[in-house]
């Protein structure tokens, strides 16, 4: 059971901290138009000593006592104490397994390399972390009667699945807004087979973006795209779940692919309350990556984050990511500037070979962590990141997301890229010494002083 019976929290305005909203009020945006966040009562938190909460979070860990078996509602008390536990609506997203990328990470000549690999999950990303919070608070808003026809979301695909999944769970209406042809198969059967109301709207994220902006404000549906604060309660808690991972010892390094960037202020935020109870002391320095195509934040970046520029984006095979004009920006900067952060952007071609890099030493990596990785090479290169660094690279999504972009590299069929790790499949008659011949040959070519 919870250590104490009384925490709280509430929305409250970034800029203004003293404009505040209740927890199910229906709210995005302070009165001037900028974000919101949930705040909670530090100070009754505090009245618990920091090896308490850990003992307290290590004790919920994988088991099966609703709803603290979660790796998001066992963190409960820090993301939502308001909510009855009936109305949580949970399928034991979190606890994604750290990988050890032992011969990824020598390669690289790093020591201690690790992927969060977020798309070990119900729905296959890290968004089930933010959606199983948003959804339910819906259903408690529902419970204490408040009118909420529908929920709905702009997505490039992830986000959509996951708020379809969770909908469906709770049996709430789901309605999502995708940009017709440039999201995977993948992505976009997860809704549909959820029974979603599916939009494939003739624009681009930011197109689908205005269109639910527009149905949340004169249709009274709700919004869930990462602009509503309650998504980054959830997601904050990969950050907490990295720590506790390490038994409460943060690394030095946490890169994360960014497009809307609330995934880099939610990281960042789940440090801050670390910090705040005593938890941890050390930070972590934070990096973002972003596809050269869809790369706002890293153009500001290079300005000192003195002028930012929203961009029509570009095609990148990063399409969760092909964001030109990013809704937590302001968020994401100032989390940069409190965790000493890096933005890193990585071309096409960069982020294909990296990510073929990695799955050939057992990884299966989605393009989105393919920027990620990219990103970690360059700063390996420029010795940013020494050798003797803990770094964890968040991987967002699964692979088989994205196994369209896979097939083509390997059959060396994907625009302005040279594959040149393309390994294609050997067709052959079934003659068994025809097929010895060759598989010997390749064994001696491919591993022929292969260092292990």
């Amino acid at each position: 059971m919870p250590p104490e019976p009384n925490y709280s929290s509430w929305f409250e305005s970034i800029a203004n901290p003293n404009e505040r909203y209740k927890i199910d009020e229906v709210v995005y945006t302070d009165t001037e138009g900028g974000l919101l966040q949930v705040s909670h009562d530090i100070e009754a938190l505090r009245q618990s000593p920091p090896e308490k909460w850990r003992r307290l979070f290590d004790e919920r860990s994988h088991k099966t006592v609703w709803p603290f078996g979660s790796g998001v509602w066992g963190k409960k008390e820090l993301v939502l104490p308001n909510i009855s536990n009936k109305n949580i609506v949970s399928m034991y997203e979190g606890h994604t397994n750290l990988f050890w990328a032992e011969r990824y990470g020598r390669q690289l000549g790093i020591e201690d390399l690790w992927i969060k690999l977020c798309g070990n999950t119900h729905t296959g990303s890290f968004k089930d972390l933010g959606m199983t919070v948003l959804i339910s608070m819906v259903k408690e808003m529902l419970d204490r009667g408040r009118d909420i026809p529908a929920v709905a979301c702009a997505s490039t695909g992830d986000t959509s699945a996951a708020l379809a999944a969770y909908a469906a769970a709770a049996n709430i209406p789901a309605i999502v807004f995708l940009p017709r042809g440039k999201i995977s198969v993948a992505q976009l059967i997860q809704p549909i087979a959820n029974g979603a109301i599916v939009f494939a709207l003739d624009t681009d994220f930011d197109g689908c973006m205005e269109i639910v902006k527009e149905v949340a404000d004169k249709d009274g549906i709700y919004l869930a795209n990462s602009m509503n604060s309650l998504r980054i309660e959830g997601q904050k808690t990969v950050a907490i779940e990295i720590v506790q991972q390490f038994d409460w010892n943060p690394p030095d390094w946490i890169v994360i692919p960014g497009g809307n960037l609330g995934n880099v202020s939610a990281l960042a935020k789940g440090l801050d309350i670390l910090i705040e109870l005593g938890i941890i002391e050390k930070k972590p320095r934070i990096v973002c990556a972003q596809a050269h195509n869809a790369n706002p934040l890293y153009k500001a970046y290079l300005r000192d984050f003195e002028v930012f520029e929203p961009m029509a984006a570009g095609t990148t095979l990063a399409s969760a990511i092909q964001i030109g004009n990013p809704v937590s920006y302001e968020k994401a900067v100032d989390a940069l500037r409190r965790y000493d952060g890096i933005v890193e952007e990585a071309s096409e071609e960069e982020l294909v070979e990296a990510s073929v890099r990695a799955d050939r030493t057992g990884l299966f990596n989605c393009p989105h962590t393919g920027v990620a990785l990219a990103a970690t090479e360059k700063l390996v290169d420029r010795e940013i990141i020494r050798p003797g660094d803990r770094v964890v690279i968040i991987s967002t999504a699964h692979g088989l997301k994205f196994v369209e972009s896979k097939v083509k590299y390997h059959e060396m069929r994907l625009d302005n890229i040279d594959s040149k790790w393309a390994n294609p499949e050997i067709s052959l008659p079934a003659d068994y010494g025809l097929v010895r011949d060759r598989m010997l040959r390749e064994i001696d070519s491919r591993f022929k002083g292969n260092v292990r």
